[in-house]
C-alpha cells in the first residue's frame, strides 16, 4: 500500500502510463468530457474535491512542460485564473469552446468536484530529464 502521494489507484495507475507530451484535463464537474481519454472521476459533491487541491496533487507527481485553459476564467473565476497565472506564467488561454476541442485529445481527464466556472487546464506533461 503507497503511504503518500495520490492513493486512489485508478488514478494512481492513469498517472504512471503518461508519457511525454500527453495531455492530462483537470476539470470542473460543469466540463463536457469527450469520448476517448481516461476518465478518473473524483467528483464527491459539489466542491469536493476542489480544483485547487486535485490541481496541486497532480503537479507534486507531474512534470509539466505546459498548460491552456479557458480565456473566460479571467472574467469568470478570478480565483481560479489567479492559481493558474501563479503556477503557470506560460498560461495559453484559448477560447472555451476550442478547449473543449483541444480535451479531445487528452490522453486522461480527471473530473474534480469542483463547481465553479471555467475551473479547468489541459496539462501537457514532460519529462523529468
Amino acid at each position: 500500500m503507497k503511504k503518500a502521494g495520490i492513493l486512489n489507484r485508478h488514478l494512481s495507475g492513469a498517472l504512471a502510463e503518461l508519457g511525454h507530451g500527453d495531455g492530462v484535463l483537470v476539470c470542473d464537474v460543469g466540463m463536457p468530457i469527450p469520448d476517448g481519454p481516461r476518465v478518473v472521476d473524483l467528483a464527491f459533491r459539489a466542491g469536493v474535491p476542489s480544483f485547487t487541491e486535485v490541481l496541486e496533487g497532480l503537479l507534486a507527481e507531474l512534470v509539466v512542460e505546459g498548460a491552456t485553459a479557458a480565456a473566460e476564467v479571467r472574467d469568470a473565476n478570478p480565483a481560479a485564473a489567479g492559481l493558474l497565472a501563479g503556477r503557470f506564467p506560460a498560461l495559453a488561454l484559448v477560447p472555451h469552446e476550442r478547449l473543449k476541442e483541444l480535451s479531445a485529445g487528452a490522453r486522461l481527464v480527471v473530473r474534480t468536484g469542483e463547481a465553479r466556472p471555467y475551473a479547468n487546464v489541459l496539462l501537457r506533461c514532460g519529462v523529468f530529464f
